[in-house]
């Protein structure tokens, strides 16, 4: 990392020392949404970029590169802003498109 970079903090700091999330079945290809009042909400540092994130649907995987940190850790906020009411998991049945499989590959490759 270089000094352009800013200070790093490390993951376990992130999660305030947790490694499991809350919710059991959150994939990488998980599809997530911002809850309507989610915005307006007290949230900090990765929760409230998260949120920000979600204002369209988002994968696990999307989230942490966009974030740039481990996707166990976006694991642990996400499941946090569930449990919250700040994020929803997308229920629609069905397939994933092969665009969304490939753009998931790539953020993960990019990890």
């Amino acid at each position: 990392m270089n000094s352009e970079d800013g200070p790093m903090v490390r993951p376990f700091m992130i999660t305030g020392g947790r490694t499991e999330p809350m919710h059991d079945g959150l994939r990488i290809e998980t599809q997530l949404y911002a809850a309507p009042a989610a915005l307006s909400a007290p949230l900090r540092f990765e929760a409230r970029r998260i949120v920000e994130l979600c204002q369209s649907p988002r994968s696990i995987a999307d989230l942490a590169s966009a974030l740039s940190v481990p996707l166990g850790v976006v694991r642990v906020i996400v499941a946090d802003l569930i449990t919250e009411g700040f994020v929803l998991v997308d229920q629609r049945p069905g397939e994933l498109s092969t665009t969304l499989i490939e753009r998931i590959r790539d953020r993960v490759r990019a990890l």
